[in-house]
């Protein structure tokens, strides 16, 4: 199969220059095409998701699973976790979740809560570190989990960290997914909550994302004062009111990030530019 081959491609292309090698791309396309709500998938199902003929799709699933990132049972593909090596070669350079995760599991242990740090990754937060507690959740969430960053707290003081012509672009081309009654899904009523999420440097987002679960997140920065990352707590609804997450989460909470600022900056001095 040539690089330039005719089969439909997955994703919308940019500018690209004699370089490109459009195969890589419609290779990685099929790997994102694996999704929590949809862990495995038809042959077919994956090249109307990626865009691609079945062809050309049968010939990247096969060959990622010769590669072991792929496992096939004669009609359903799926991902093993091998792909997760993608993904941990760019955390342990970034260095962020070996700083966060101790500060995390010390926010878990004192307010016996779970608590995360996610990064932005396009339109949406993807989860780089986390401290769980036992309680039950049917959101099942682990590092490399994404959500739509506009559905939750850390998506959106990371959201509220962009500069405001990325923010406007963003905010054109949204359609906020009604996952709940709570769901904020206009666009405008997004905005005024980023505005107010700007200004008071944190984020309550409560039931959006699932009905039942509440959490609060705060912004950690770098040196130079850009939001790199966000930091949250999560809890059930029935056991914390939104009161109780400002009152008693959130103080525990903006003590944390100061910490892992403190770090990231001890961290920069030490080995370069921190990177997130």
């Amino acid at each position: 199969m040539s690089d330039t081959d005719s089969d439909a491609g997955a994703g919308a292309p940019g500018p690209r220059g004699d370089h490109f090698v459009q195969s890589l791309e419609r290779g990685l396309g099929v790997v994102r095409a694996f999704s929590a709500e949809r862990p495995e998938m038809t042959l077919s199902e994956v090249a109307r998701a990626t865009g691609l003929t079945r062809a050309a799709a049968r010939r990247f699933l096969l060959t990622l699973a010769d590669l072991g990132y792929v496992r096939f049972d004669g009609r359903l593909f799926a991902l093993t976790p091998r792909v997760l090596e993608l993904g941990y070669a760019y955390l342990s350079a970034a260095g962020l979740p070996e700083v966060a995760q101790p500060h995390l599991q010390a926010l878990a242990a004192e307010v016996r809560e779970s608590s995360s740090v996610s990064v932005l990754d396009g339109d949406d937060v993807v989860y780089v570190a986390r401290a769980a507690t036992s309680r039950i959740m049917t959101v099942a969430i682990s590092v490399g989990t994404r959500f739509p960053a506009c559905v939750t707290s850390m998506g959106r003081v990371l959201l509220a960290g962009r500069p405001d012509a990325e923010l406007e672009a963003y905010l054109a081309r949204l359609e906020v997914p009604a996952l709940t009654a709570h769901t904020v899904a206009d666009a405008a009523a997004l905005r005024t909550e980023l505005d107010r999420v700007r200004a008071q440097g944190w984020a309550i987002v409560d039931q959006e994302l699932e009905e039942g679960l509440r959490s609060v997140a705060a912004p950690i920065r770098d040196r130079e004062g850009r939001v790199v990352a966000a930091a949250n707590v999560s809890v059930q609804a029935s056991r914390m009111p939104v009161r109780g997450l400002r009152t008693e989460i959130l103080p525990s909470l903006l003590a944390t990030v100061a910490r892992v600022e403190a770090d990231l900056e001890i961290a920069s001095r030490t080995s370069g530019p921190a990177r997130a």
